[in-house]
């Protein structure tokens, strides 16, 4: 395996371990708000409490290795991206801020009950995702031009472009999907019976939206990029494992079975899919300009970030596995017994 292809592939992991774990934090954040609309926040706000109380600190490691090896292993991708994303990067860290407001002043302050609280934790849970799908966006071409010695962001396409907004859609309710089928487990976990059953239901009712959205996205980049698009189905075969791990993951929640394995099922669904995605994809960082061939580190520097992100990845790993051991599947802390220490 050549260097290129080893250091997306390394950043690629921990780009899909941030797509797990901050899916379940922003889906927690909009079903905490969504509860409060509907006076059914005495029913799941404790459980969303108990599982984000430990969690949202290390949330944006994954994230933030990803964008220091990209740019580490990759270095054109600040040079075509920085414009392009200037704006939907700048909303992502506002909201991020926001997010990390709520927690501090709401999780830590006297204010725990404020509702304009609650609703800009909420609003960012789904706004974040939709922002960061931009990237994925714009890397399908398109939407970035050189015009002699500048990159120019072609703002009118990505607002009116069909592709765009189906990647913003189906990353909606993706998080929503992942996150309530992941908390209906952390409630089934703590015995509590009230909250599975609510996050049971959205999970059910999240399921058939994600897979519609998955294929609304598939015929966007049949039109927006035809390439990539026959890439996507000479690996045909993730794609329909994808779909059976979803099958088989909403089956168990249906059917009221062994919701650990049901959220197995849906973290194996995204990967078949994301790395399907993502290796249709290869060489092209941003298609047609940019390849992970083209002004790809040197070979001193490619060894060492692959060296210090498998290391990164060997820590990240335990550490939460960790972190759940002695939390989030504690026995008496998932029953509320227990409090982590702040």
């Amino acid at each position: 395996m050549s260097y290129e292809l080893l250091g997306i592939t390394v950043l690629w992991t921990f780009l899909y371990g941030y797509l797990i774990v901050a899916s379940i934090d922003f889906g927690a954040g909009f079903f905490s708000y969504y509860s409060e609309v509907t006076g059914n926040k005495n029913v799941i706000h404790h459980i969303i409490e108990r599982y984000l109380s430990p969690v949202w600190e290390v949330t944006n490691v994954f994230l933030i290795f990803f964008m220091v090896g990209i740019v580490g292993f990759f270095p054109d991708t600040a040079y075509y991206y920085g414009t392009a994303l200037l704006i939907p990067g700048s909303i992502a860290i506002i909201l991020l801020a926001i997010r990390g407001s709520y927690y501090a002043f709401a999780n830590y302050g006297s204010k725990k009950d404020n509702r304009i609280y609650l609703f800009l934790y909420g609003a960012s849970g789904l706004l974040i995702p939709a922002s960061l799908s931009t990237v994925l966006t714009l890397s399908e071409g398109g939407f970035i031009e050189e015009r002699g010695d500048k990159v120019v962001f072609l703002y009118q396409k990505l607002f009116t472009s069909s592709y765009s907004w189906s990647v913003v859609l189906l990353a909606i309710v993706s998080v929503l999907y992942i996150s309530a089928v992941f908390l209906a487990y952390y409630a089934d976990k703590a015995g509590d019976k009230p909250a599975l059953h609510l996050l049971r239901r959205y999970a059910i009712g999240w399921s058939m939206p994600t897979i519609l959205c998955s294929l609304l996205v598939f015929f966007a980049i049949s039109r927006h990029n035809p390439q990539h698009f026959e890439r996507m189905v000479d690996l045909y075969w993730m794609f329909a494992l994808s779909f059976l791990c979803f099958a088989a993951g909403l089956y168990l929640v249906w059917t009221r079975k062994a919701y650990g394995l049901a959220f197995i099922f849906v973290m194996l669904q995204f990967a078949y899919a994301f790395f399907g995605y993502g290796a249709a994809h290869l060489p092209y960082l941003l298609y047609p300009y940019l390849t992970i061939h083209d002004n790809f580190t040197n070979e001193a520097m490619a060894t060492a970030l692959i060296i210090v992100f498998v290391l990164g990845l060997l820590v990240l790993i335990p550490s939460l596995a960790l972190l759940m051991k002695l939390f989030l599947f504690d026995a008496k802390y998932v029953q509320g017994k227990t409090k982590p220490k702040k």
